[in-house]
């Protein structure tokens, strides 16, 4: 008999602590929520983290939540709409008081939005936009102008000639956006018959390989007749740079977008013309400061608006920079992107800026 009551007590205390486990750190009977002045609990799904910029916005949320005192969580799906869904789902389980999300497929994550609502959790899409859902807002930078500034700086220094167009993964809505902002500069010059557009395809979940199977096939196509290769970030320009050969490379343009450490090595070297600085800082910071006041039920001040194919989106969005090889020094190493150093490593040090 003595024996049965110590097993009920051990099962009963295991019951007890398996509870506690589910419910997760924060969510006991006596811990304030956030409403009542409680720690905010923030949980982010990030896509990917095979892209040099997503480890900093990773690195930087976390931060954030730090400093301010919100509890953070950070799954990464690795390109997989399913596995991304679930672990929201377990975000939710786990009860989180707000989601940011970084969709791999704007589309799909629509459906996360919806279960997070299910629970009155609000969603803040990160970087890129979730579609046709209610989402609560959206922080990122101005990625239709993206488009137009890697347009607009190749045609000015390749007016005419053939060009190649790389976009992003099609399921991510920035891929859209822009090659939407790049043919609204191109397109007149491709009226005109200044420019002939080879091949405008799109790189599968961003990859470089894709980004040099496209440009292979419209080498062979042109019989290394290119001038320009707009590739919409730094990974599919890097792509499209091992697919030309030696004597083209620092001749044709290309393009690039996130500022990576290797694609800043080769606008240094003159392998790749230009890339597109966004401040990683801003975004990620701002993200946090809004994912906690939408927990705690306050206002959000937004000044735009972007509609998703349901709603116009409450959005806050950061203005990009342009980064060739004359302001390397006076953008991403004056604000501490990347080091002097590294940029420069396999630049002779006598073509080091000085400022």
């Amino acid at each position: 008999m003595k024996l049965a009551t110590n097993l009920n007590v051990l099962l009963l205390a295991t019951a007890v602590l398996f509870n506690a486990c589910v419910k997760g750190p924060g969510s006991g009977p006596g811990d304030k929520s956030a409403k009542q002045g409680g720690p905010v609990r923030i949980g982010f799904s990030i896509d990917t983290l095979r892209e040099e910029r997503w480890q900093r916005d990773k690195d930087l949320v976390e931060q954030r939540c730090k400093e301010v005192g919100a509890q953070c969580e950070v799954q990464v799906a690795n390109s997989d709409d399913s596995v991304q869904t679930k672990q929201c789902d377990n975000f939710l389980t786990k009860g989180v008081d707000v989601l940011i999300v970084a969709p791999h497929n704007g589309q799909i994550a629509a459906s996360i939005v919806e279960a997070a609502h299910r629970q009155n959790v609000p969603v803040i899409s990160y970087d890129r936009l979730i579609r046709n859902a209610d989402v609560d807002l959206y922080v990122s930078h101005q990625i239709l102008k993206i488009g137009q500034m890697q347009a607009q700086y190749a045609i000015e220094r390749a007016p005419k000639g053939n060009y190649i167009l790389i976009g992003g993964s099609p399921t991510d809505n920035n891929a859209l956006l822009l090659r939407e902002g790049q043919m609204q500069v191109l397109q007149p010059a491709i009226d005109r018959g200044d420019i002939k557009i080879i091949s405008n395809q799109f790189a599968k979940d961003w990859k470089a390989d894709e980004a040099h199977r496209i440009t292979e096939d419209a080498l062979t196509k042109t019989s290394n007749d290119i001038q320009a290769i707009v590739a919409s970030n730094d990974g599919t320009a890097g792509g499209a740079i091992s697919a030309l050969p030696p004597e083209l490379v620092g001749k044709v343009l290309v393009t690039g977008q996130d500022a990576e450490l290797a694609a800043v090595q080769r606008v240094a070297r003159g392998e790749q013309t230009m890339t597109v600085y966004k401040p990683i800082q801003p975004l990620a910071f701002s993200a946090v400061d809004s994912a906690i006041k939408l927990a705690r039920g306050e206002k959000l001040e937004t000044k735009e608006k972007i509609n998703n194919g349901k709603i116009d989106v409450p959005s806050v969005l950061f203005e990009p920079v342009v980064v060739d090889k004359n302001n390397i020094g006076s953008t991403v190493i004056k604000d501490g992107y990347h080091k002097l150093e590294d940029v420069y490593k396999n630049v002779p040090r006598d073509q080091w800026p000085t400022k």
